[in-house]
């Protein structure tokens, strides 16, 4: 199944886009051999790496591709579980950590991995991200292939990628399509209303069930997990790049969360329902809701019930566009605000210690 989404132009307005729902992207994951997440990167690696044919690039990433099965949870009270779903994944090393897309396993109640072999083994969900639509998935199984990321810190449009996955669970294995990189940087905004960042665009073929699967350069090494299509388009996909991904995922993997700075509030998306219930006059930016006065965004003066519309002059629609704004942010940020209707703006300091957030 195939819902719509939006991508957002410079101006702040959507155009339809394709979300990959439930096993629909090919994707791809992060080489954590030396567990380096924190790693810095090296401009310089492309130029010491060989450039491999498309078919020696499929054979070494091919064997660390996974399928990953759910089935989800019971639907308004149904007796009957939602239809079985089916992704892909990376192998990110030897203890059994799996990476692939949030989509994919939000709320199932069971998971099974089934390998490049052809072996199937259970598996179990031990983190997610909905802002970077990035999770998790752990097995016990011998004999794993860690695939290999990249490091690099830019990307060539125009240069070659490969995507590896298995759409439809077609039996025999993943499947591979060739394209290149279209264009650097796209954002775009899931069914839930959030907005993705830093995707990489792509003309290689995305079909369901390749959600979560690799994006790969000539040199073998992952760059994106594949995650989106424009429906109306021809041969537009979109891949989370390896770039977006890098800091946090050994924070999933070691706290089960990515760490954000800790501020004190819990942000929500400004709907047409959720402005109707506070009785808010702005029709978009983040409600503020239990602000801690004893925290930054309390200590700044912020008080629950205020409306969030823009951090350092960057608009908000969304709680995605709240935490990319926050990220990039130095330590101390601005953020505009309207409380009981009267614009006004604060300074928020920040410490990037703080703890995980959902």
């Amino acid at each position: 199944m195939v819902t719509g989404f939006y991508s957002r132009n410079a101006a702040g307005r959507t155009s339809p886009t394709r979300w990959l729902a439930w096993g629909l992207l090919s994707l791809s994951i992060f080489s954590l051999g030396e567990r380096a997440a924190g790693a810095d990167p090296n401009p310089g690696e492309a130029a010491s790496l060989t450039e491999l044919s498309v078919p020696a690039v499929v054979a070494k990433v091919r064997p660390s591709v996974v399928t990953v099965l759910t089935r989800g949870v019971p639907q308004g009270g149904s007796q009957h579980g939602a239809p079985p779903g089916s992704g892909s994944g990376v192998i990110l090393d030897v203890s059994g950590y799996i990476l692939t897309n949030n989509h994919l396993v939000q709320g199932v109640t069971s998971v099974v991995v089934g390998l490049s072999t052809g072996r199937l083994t259970p598996g179990r969900v031990v983190a997610r991200d909905f802002l970077l639509d990035l999770a998790l998935v752990r097995i016990t199984a011998p004999d794993l292939v860690p695939a290999e990321f990249s490091r690099r810190t830019s990307f060539e449009i125009g240069e070659t990628v490969i995507a590896i996955g298995n759409p439809l669970a077609l039996k025999g294995g993943s499947t591979v399509t060739v394209g290149v990189i279209s264009a650097l940087d796209r954002s775009v905004l899931t069914p839930e209303g959030e907005t993705l960042y830093n995707l990489l665009q792509t003309d290689a073929a995305i079909n369901p069930g390749n959600s979560g699967g690799p994006l790969v350069d000539r040199y073998g090494q992952v760059l994106g997990i594949n995650v989106a299509i424009a429906p109306s388009a021809q041969a537009i996909s979109y891949a989370i790049a390896i770039e977006a991904m890098m800091p946090h995922i050994q924070s999933m993997i070691d706290r089960g969360a990515v760490l954000r700075p800790d501020l004190g509030l819990t942000p929500v998306t400004i709907t047409p329902s959720v402005a109707a219930s506070f009785d808010l006059e702005s029709d978009r930016g983040i409600l503020a809701l239990r602000v801690d006065p004893a925290k930054p965004a309390g200590q700044a003066g912020l008080q629950s019930g205020d409306v969030v519309t823009a951090i350092d002059n960057h608009p908000l629609y969304n709680i995605g566009d709240f935490w990319h704004a926050v990220s990039h942010a130095g330590d101390q940020m601005s953020f505009q605000i309207l409380a009981q209707g009267k614009a006004g703006a604060t300074t928020i300091t920040v410490s990037r210690s703080g703890s995980p957030r959902p």
